[in-house]
């Protein structure tokens, strides 16, 4: 049921600071009073909750604290308090939003399965003066998709790391004592925050349990955006499901499950998917580490490539050459770097294992917001910083007449026309620049050392035909520093 909100209900929200946008109509508004007789009682709110609901949101607010009136704020399942699906929290009056899933839940407030019927918001009464005449508003939500505010608003490029594990799988560290024991989630975000990252994805394999740790973490570290994802981890490879937190059945090979395309048809719309190490050897260390899905997968349903797991950007594992089979093949795949990291305070990255934010994947959003992230991991906006140095940076773009495209975009060129590829490169003095057209360096270029900031040209004269142009910076040793997703080369119009 959805109700449409009263002038009354809209001059009460405005008069407690709680307006509500056009966008934020919610589905059930609960009303009512507040007097004297309400003093140290308690009180049930009934709604209905329907089939296939998968989220809980409610905002609360009432009028009068000024004269001390205070309410207290609880959730019951339809099973009632002692019920199996009874009591779901209580927060007292410490929150005015908190929202309930099977995956995670507000702290004060019980993840679990959103069983369709009648639940209740509990009020409590502890104080509320005899000549009391106070209203309350509950707003409630179903399956709101709505983020927590950006940790910034403003458009930037933002450096994180999209894998890595924890106690919720296989991440391990040393305890207070020396022994090995499973990482605690919050070691990983604090060390994350001390390396200078803006984001991190926390993908544990096949399970969403660190989802509510990350919800209780996220207001603490509140310069480091914590992203829920998984390893989608079968017999025929591996990928990260960044951004999705609903139930996924990852048995490929099952009869629920008969192939990957059973397991992306679970992803659409929600979060972004990228194939994790394609090229890795699977067998007794690591079963399915490599890709091995057969050609009838639908790839479209894939938007990103892992190139570079830990240390592996110059060596046989790195995944550089499959992606970049894909976009020879149409595929507009994203690449981005992941650390794989399993021991968050581990230092050092080598073949034993990767350091969190090495490589460190640079994206362009709007905002520091798991929707801005994702959204430029979509839209190809995004370097590897393989190292993770944390201040090597690089820019690309292109012009073509009055055409002008960046790192992701299409930029048409008609054949015999020219077209200028301008890369920008931060703190990589002394290295080279790789011009990269279809898989093929067509040229290098050393990097000036006199100056932090450096900007080379690069012409190029189109044939007419579909291309893809990308840019690689290599240190004065030959290994990789910076690697840079591709333009697109396109016939004009017509």
């Amino acid at each position: 049921m959805r109700v449409v909100l009263s002038a009354a209900l809209a001059g009460l929200l405005i008069f407690t600071g709680f307006i509500a946008r056009a966008d934020e109509v919610p589905d059930q508004v609960l009303e009512g009073s507040i007097q004297g007789g309400d003093h140290q009682t308690y009180r049930l709110l009934p709604f209905d909750v329907p089939a296939g609901t998968r989220r809980i949101t409610v905002e609360f607010e009432y009028t009068g604290r000024e004269r001390r009136t205070t309410v207290d704020l609880g959730l019951l399942g339809p099973d009632g308090f002692r019920g199996q699906d009874g009591f779901r929290g209580w927060s007292g009056g410490n929150k005015r939003r908190f929202t309930v899933a099977a995956t995670d839940a507000t702290p004060s407030y019980l993840p679990g399965p959103i069983t369709p019927g009648r639940w209740s918001l509990l009020l409590g009464f502890p104080n509320v003066r005899a000549d009391a005449r106070d209203r309350y508003t509950a707003r409630i939500w179903f399956d709101d998709t709505r983020d927590d505010a950006p940790l910034r608003r403003e458009a930037g490029w933002y450096r994180g790391d999209l894998h890595m594990h924890d106690a919720h799988s296989d991440g391990g560290c040393a305890s207070q004592a020396g022994v090995r024991v499973p990482c605690p989630l919050f070691l990983t975000a604090q060390v994350a925050a001390q390396r200078g990252l803006d984001f991190i994805a926390v993908t544990d394999h096949n399970t969403t349990s660190q989802a509510n740790g990350l919800r209780e973490l996220q207001p603490y570290f509140d310069r480091l955006l914590l992203m829920p994802g998984r390893e989608i981890t079968t017999f025929s490879g591996h990928a990260n499901w960044i951004g999705g937190i609903a139930p996924l059945d990852f048995r490929v090979g099952s009869k629920d499950v008969p192939d990957w395309n059973a397991v992306l048809a679970q992803t659409d719309g929600e979060g972004i998917v990228s194939i994790n190490h394609p090229v890795r050897p699977s067998g007794e260390a690591c079963m399915g580490c490599g890709w091995s899905a057969p050609e009838t997968t639908d790839l479209s349903r894939i938007q990103a490539v892992e190139v570079v797991n830990g240390a592996d950007a110059d060596s046989e594992w790195s995944g550089i050459p499959f992606w970049e089979r894909q976009l020879s093949a149409g595929r507009r795949m994203t690449a981005i770097g992941g650390s794989d990291n399993h021991d968050a305070p581990r230092e050092t990255t080598d073949a034993g294992g990767a350091a969190l934010g090495a490589p460190t994947t640079v994206v362009h959003a709007e905002a520091l917001s798991m929707p801005a992230v994702l959204d430029g991991i979509r839209e190809g906006r995004v370097f590897v910083d393989v190292q993770g140095s944390r201040d090597r940076a690089m820019s690309w773009e292109a012009i073509a007449g009055a055409a002008r495209a960046v790192m992701g975009q299409s930029l048409p060129v008609a054949a015999g026309d020219g077209a200028t590829f301008v890369l920008g490169a931060t703190s990589v003095g002394g290295a080279s620049a790789e011009l990269i057209v279809d898989g093929q360096v067509v040229e290098r270029r050393r990097i000036p050392a006199d100056a932090p900031v450096q900007t080379l040209r690069f012409t190029w004269r189109g044939d007419g035909g579909r291309h893809w142009v990308r840019a690689n910076v290599r240190g004065s040793d030959g290994r990789l520093w910076l690697l840079g997703n591709p333009i697109y080369v396109e016939p004009p119009a017509g």
